[in-house]
């Protein structure tokens, strides 16, 4: 690094956005591991191992000042977030922890670090050094969130107006009258859609908010892990997860390779009073059409009402999208840049046909919406093909964080590692 650039100027300029720190060297100064952290990245890129927490890391939050701020599912010592502090070599050192609650979502922006249970949302103010100022007496913003124990995690992000919007996942595959049940049919007008399977919208500063003092932002979602918010075309961005076992349910019209491949993971943009549709259809990734849901009166083949969202884009079935980053550094080729990478945790449900996902893949964007084939960016965080296609991840992918220098982090739900991706210029 040039020794003439003063640590204030680097921290004006990330507080700022308009230039990251690699605009002002001539390459990276992180070294990636020597086996790139067991990673197959496209060539010029890197990779290490930044931390191994040791719990189930969810989201991750990087400052501008370069600390790292890990959600965990579940509390480790009785500590739901992790604090990392960056060292010299592009890694970083668990200093501490706080919040005695578990969950998924972590965000920070504008000063504060949002943080989110399965219930509340809670907020932390962050100094001038990126460090929270009230580990132990945070505000609570959102209290009292439906958790029914089913697609229970609460993911948040921000706009720039003072928003926060919050996924209240559906509690039911697909509003059967009875769950997963072969052969159960919808529940009429499907009531979950009351209080869960959209997204929130809150104040970001103000205190106790509670369903009545939200928006129901966007319905028909059945679970959102991965959300971000596209600064190109000032809209939020979700990935839903797909709905479950088709032939399970409805043997008689879909057979078990049917059940693997439908429907999509969907990418949607969302707008205020979007539906989406779930629970009376889902997207046919194969022949790119709205499906009624058999438990609506669908037999595979017919069509749902086209005045349900379309999608932005759509990937293959059953592979757990957690994750969702619009890309805005410059460490980075031009083409990644304001495009987005998606986090696919991996799937469980696919046999008997080969599992798939446990990787980190990126959808290319221009004006605003995705344009062209997505491809495969990062891999083998399960270690291997075989325990792909079996279910046996030895890593799985979830969160995803821009550092101050355009590295693209990425947290592990399965043994608690952090990884960082660097590009190798030149």
């Amino acid at each position: 690094m040039k020794k003439s650039i003063t640590r204030p100027l680097l921290l004006t300029a990330a507080l700022a956005g308009s230039f990251s720190l690699y605009s002002l060297t001539s390459k990276p100064t992180v070294a990636p591991d020597a086996d790139n952290a067991g990673l197959k990245l496209p060539a010029g890129f890197g990779a290490l191992v930044v931390a191994e927490t040791g719990g189930r890391a969810r989201h991750l939050a990087v400052t501008p000042e370069g600390n790292i701020f890990v959600k965990l599912n579940r509390p480790k010592d009785g500590k739901g977030i992790l604090e990392l502090k960056p060292t010299a070599t592009g890694k970083a050192t668990v200093s501490g922890g706080f919040g005695s609650y578990g969950g998924t979502g972590i965000y920070a922006k504008d000063g504060y670090l949002y943080a989110s249970s399965d219930e509340d949302v809670y907020r932390y103010k962050l100094d001038a050094k990126g460090e929270v100022t009230n580990p132990a007496q945070p505000e609570k913003i959102i209290t009292g969130l439906l958790n029914r124990g089913e697609h229970e995690s609460k993911s948040i992000v921000l706009d720039n107006a003072g928003n926060v919007y919050v996924n209240v996942g559906a509690y039911s595959n697909s509003c059967q009258v009875k769950d997963r049940e072969k052969g159960s049919m919808g529940r009429p007008d499907c009531p979950i859609l009351d209080s869960a399977g959209g997204i929130w919208q809150f104040r970001a500063d103000k205190a106790n908010q509670t369903y009545g003092s939200g928006t129901r932002y966007a319905t028909g979602l059945r679970n959102v892990v991965g959300l971000d918010w596209n600064a190109q075309n000032n809209q939020l961005f979700v990935m839903q997860h797909g709905r479950d076992q088709l032939h399970d349910i409805f043997p008689a019209m879909y057979d078990t390779k049917e059940s693997a491949e439908q429907p999509a993971e969907c990418l949607y943009e969302i707008t205020k009073g979007a539906n989406a549709g779930w629970p009376f259809l889902y997207y046919n990734g194969l022949t790119h059409q709205k499906i009624l849901a058999p438990e609506y009166g669908g037999d595979g083949k017919k069509l749902a009402d086209p005045k349900y969202l379309e999608p932005a884009a759509a990937y293959p079935a059953h592979m757990a999208p957690d994750g969702l980053l619009f890309y805005t550094g410059t460490m980075f080729p031009a083409k990644y840049r304001n495009g987005a990478f998606i986090a696919f945790h991996g799937s469980w449900n696919r046999a008997p046909e080969p599992q798939k996902g446990y990787y980190v893949v990126f959808q290319p964007f221009k004006n605003g919406k995705p344009s062209g084939q997505w491809e495969v960016f990062a891999d083998n965080f399960a270690g291997s093909d075989a325990k792909a296609a079996a279910g046996r991840a030895d890593h799985k992918p979830c969160g995803l964080a821009q550092g101050p220098d355009g590295s693209l982090y990425v947290s592990d739900d399965k043994a608690g590692t952090i990884y960082r991706i660097v590009y190798n210029q030149k």
